[in-house]
């Protein structure tokens, strides 16, 4: 077959997971760098629309259409992490007059399928809209997981032969007389995430890089002396506990600030602002950005206004500004939302590295498209995407004659087959007990052990395994469960790395709780500082703690007990566990 050109990928978002999926899938030999977890960066900071295109239909009518194909193709291939909430786009008296006349006609314009409808057929629709809106139009929004959605790009990437390295972050990009030949990087020890290992830095030769690394292009760019021109856009979001709408509400008026509602699972998303960066990584979580949300989206759905927000977080866009762009250094309005695709060789004379910045997730399989044609394009590859067309795995529902096998009961079943599609069995155990160790979203032992699972051992970032698994999302945001999946750890690691792992997961949680801190959710982050306080010592850490001095749970026959042996690591799965 000839020599196979070898492709390093940068950026573990769904745009470099997916570059990386396209290219394996044609052949190409790939390595995948992501710094931290996947979905690290504005993949893990986004609201979970699936966009039809509506929101850009009369600003960025190309990007529009763009966003339509690709929610349709998506939709055939990744079915299984969406939701068919359906979209409204609705009026309230206060909003410009004409805008919405304008928004439905660019939506027409676009091809976008839009249907009318009175304030009061909107609705008998949707029943959490405010009585004030006076008119609305539906489009084909939906919701979207990027957790789950990113993990089966990854997973499908590595079963066409491509290498994911998390926790490898690239130090510098290597440069010989106009060509780029690979990358450095600092790996971390999976058992102890953000140290170094002991070998230090590796190198990893490639024939071509790609820059996917969103926000962060133009640092890595810089890397081989190069200047790409990224602005950062950071927007806000708060998870409102409850369901409050079943479809994706978006205000009809100018692109703004707290404009769109979002439904995910069994809470509601609010976003979003847009306040620009210097730096992506450097940025002050704005009190006024969560207020905001609700000042503004309230007016739309009434019951927002006494809602309880379990957590609220902060994502950063990358919007690419060309050299020559007039765009305003204070605004970055004007400034595309489309993707761009760099040829650093066409551009600045460097031969072996491209850089692909701008887009969002419902164009990532798209941007991937594209950046693998034209990689191939370098090597003389002719080989189609297919991208379109073979969907990603999960897709099939597991053996009903093996799931009833499981000891599970049907509800906790039906979710982490939800979860794990046809793998559902491998990650259960069929012969014997799979203990809930998060009861909110009904996580399993088996679910969070497969995620920790790495070649070598056993990984210790909790909150990697909150990406893939869920765990600490829900109603208690971590009180009840963090513990029993920390105590997965053992016998793997020793106390001081459980708790290192516990306590950066814990302060995760924290960092979005703490901007929410008012009403029914003070009272129950008080609640759960001191239920740890009292079971875990940790509003006093204690540097050597006395295990035998914990109770060991119920005494069994020979002690005079009731005979019921309690399990030593993880409990019932409702209030038990392993107290690190």
């Amino acid at each position: 077959m000839g020599y196979t050109p070898h492709t390093v990928v940068v950026g573990g978002g769904t745009t470099g997971v997916g570059v990386a999926r396209d290219l394996a899938m044609r052949g190409l030999e790939v390595t995948l760098v992501e710094k931290g977890p996947l979905t690290n960066g504005a993949t893990g900071g986004m609201h979970g629309l699936l966009h039809s295109g509506a929101r850009y239909a009369l600003s960025d009518p190309e990007s529009a259409v763009d966003c339509l194909a690709e929610n349709r193709i998506l939709r055939e291939t990744a079915g299984q992490f969406i939701e068919d909430t359906g979209g409204l786009f609705v009026e309230r008296p206060e909003d410009p007059d004409g805008h919405y006349e304008a928004r439905l006609a660019a939506c027409e314009e676009a091809g976008i399928p839009v249907e009318e409808l009175t304030g009061a057929a909107a609705r008998e629709r949707e029943p959490g809209l405010s009585a004030d809106v006076e008119r609305a139009f539906t489009v084909p929004d939906a919701g979207v997981d990027p957790f789950e959605l990113t993990g089966a790009l990854a997973r499908d990437a590595e079963r066409y032969g491509a290498t994911v390295r998390t926790h490898t972050e690239v130090v510098d990009i290597a440069v010989s007389e106009g060509v780029v030949s690979g990358v450095r990087v600092r790996e971390d020890d999976p058992s102890a995430p953000g140290e170094p290992a002991s070998g230090g830095v590796v190198d990893i030769d490639a024939d071509y890089v790609v820059n996917a690394t969103g926000a962060w292009a133009g640092r890595m760019a810089a890397m081989a002396d190069l200047e790409v021109t990224v602005r950062a856009s950071k927007g806000a979001m708060v998870i409102a506990a409850d369901r409050h709408v079943d479809t994706v509400v978006n205000r009809c008026r100018p692109r703004g600030q707290g404009d769109i509602l979002v439904p995910h699972g069994d809470v509601s998303i609010l976003g979003t602002t847009d306040v620009e960066l210097e730096d992506p990584e450097d940025y002050d979580r704005e009190e006024w950005e969560v207020d905001l949300l609700f000042e503004e989206l309230s007016p739309v759905v009434p019951g927002l206004e006494g809602a309880r927000s379990l957590r609220a977080y902060w994502g950063v866009r990358p919007l690419y500004e060309p050299p020559d762009s007039a765009a305003d250094t204070e605004d970055t309005s004007s400034l595309t939302r489309d993707f761009v695709l760099l040829d650093h060789e066409e551009r600045d004379g460097l031969w072996g590295m491209s850089t692909v910045v701008g887009g969002k997730l419902t164009t990532h399989r798209l941007m991937a498209e594209r950046v693998a044609d034209h990689v191939c394009g370098k090597f003389g590859i002719d080989r189609p995407c297919r991208t379109d067309e073979v969907p990603l795995p999960r897709g099939e529902t597991a053996d009903p004659e093996e799931l009833a096998t499981v000891d599970l009961d049907a509800a906790t079943l039906e979710r982490v087959h939800d979860r794990w599609g046809e793998r559902t069995t491998d990650v259960l155990d069929a012969s014997g007990s799979n203990p809930v160790v998060c009861p909110c979203q009904r996580v399993t032992r088996g679910e969070a052990e497969a995620t920790m699972a790495v070649e070598g051992g056993v990984q210790t970032d909790l909150d990697a395994v909150r990406r893939q698994t869920g765990i600490g999302t829900g109603d208690c945001q971590g009180t009840r469960c963090a513990h029993r999946v920390a105590g997965l750890l053992r016998p793997d690691h020793d106390l001081d790395q459980v708790d290192r792992s516990l306590a950066a997961f814990y302060g995760e949680r924290w960092t979005g709780q703490r901007d929410v801190l008012w009403g029914e959710q003070l009272s129950r982050a008080m609640g759960s500082y001191a239920l740890h306080a009292t079971t875990m010592n940790r509003d006093r850490p204690v540097e050597n703690p006395d295990l035998d001095a914990f109770d060991s749970g119920p005494e069994g026959p020979e002690d005079g007990g009731d005979g019921e042996e309690a399990d030593p690591e993880v409990g019932d799965g409702e209030a038990g566990g392993t107290v690190v």
